[in-house]
């Protein structure tokens, strides 16, 4: 999006956001629901935000039979800007992660030193039908 300013120097936003049919159609085959009740109750936290749709779109495309680990240098890499020590940011990522799984109780997510062991687990809310 292309920001644009008035005659006094204010930003102007575009009422209006155009996507291409390839894209819109993109998004509609991949769209992940999240659940209200969940975005609600984590609203106070954009980090736990951030890992519930993080979660959300991921844990349901994890081979069953295939776990996948991540380490904690790349779970920092996704979800700790503005954390230097990797001990301050587990600490504060934990803490989110488990509001998040409050939310998402289906949700099979191991956390160790090592870093997380993400489990297949069902969406965390199912999809809706829609006509547009």
């Amino acid at each position: 999006m292309w920001l644009t300013k008035d005659e006094n120097n204010r930003v102007c936003w575009s009422p209006t956001l155009h996507l291409n049919h390839r894209y819109f159609d993109s998004l509609q085959k991949h769209a992940v629901p999240l659940d209200e009740r969940a975005l609600a109750a984590l609203s106070h936290s954009a980090m736990a935000l951030d890992i519930y749709a993080w979660l959300a779109q991921r844990l349901h495309r994890v081979p069953h039979e295939k776990p996948q680990f991540i380490s904690w240098a790349a779970v920092k890499g996704q979800f700790g800007e503005g954390h230097s020590r990797m001990n301050n940011f587990k600490a504060v990522f934990r803490t989110a992660m488990f509001q998040v799984l409050g939310c998402y109780p289906k949700a099979k997510v191991e956390a160790d030193h090592e870093g997380l062991t993400l489990r297949h687990s069902p969406p965390s809310i199912s999809a809706r039908v829609m006509r547009v």
